[in-house]
């Protein structure tokens, strides 16, 4: 996950931010400062969130597997300020920011699979010879 540079952004109510929000990462607008924390108003989808239980990434046997969806359009939301930097580009539809994003979450799942399986075919193999 990429953590933002520090420096001073002079962040102002109306400007349009990136944000780290527990895994995922969006696009919005500023609409709020509030000490440590300011509130964000989503307008579109860069990163989807990642799916499971993240103090136990990668384990599928965990008592609660979470399923974590993406924050909605216009949806709300209170972001630390530490996780924050101004965006400059343009903003991308969100019904369609959404749709990329979750299917790049869903790529790298399916290669995290791939690989999973690849992996436990090699160490098989390796068994074999070990004995």
């Amino acid at each position: 996950m990429e953590l933002f540079d520090q420096e001073d952004q002079s962040l102002k109510i109306g400007d349009f931010v990136r944000a780290e929000i527990r895994s995922g990462q969006y696009i919005g607008e500023l609409l709020e400062l509030n000490g440590p924390r300011a509130l964000v108003k989503v307008l579109a989808v860069v990163k989807h969130p990642e799916q499971g239980d993240l103090h136990n990434p990668y384990n599928p046997d965990v008592p609660i597997f979470h399923e974590r969806r993406a924050l909605s359009y216009t949806e709300k939301t209170n972001v630390l300020i530490r996780d924050i930097k101004k965006h400059t580009g343009s903003i991308p539809e969100y019904n369609a920011s959404l749709r990329a994003a979750a299917e790049a979450e869903a790529a790298g799942l399916d290669r995290l699979q791939r690989w999973a399986a690849k992996g436990l075919e090699q160490m098989q193999q390796l068994l074999k010879e070990y004995k």
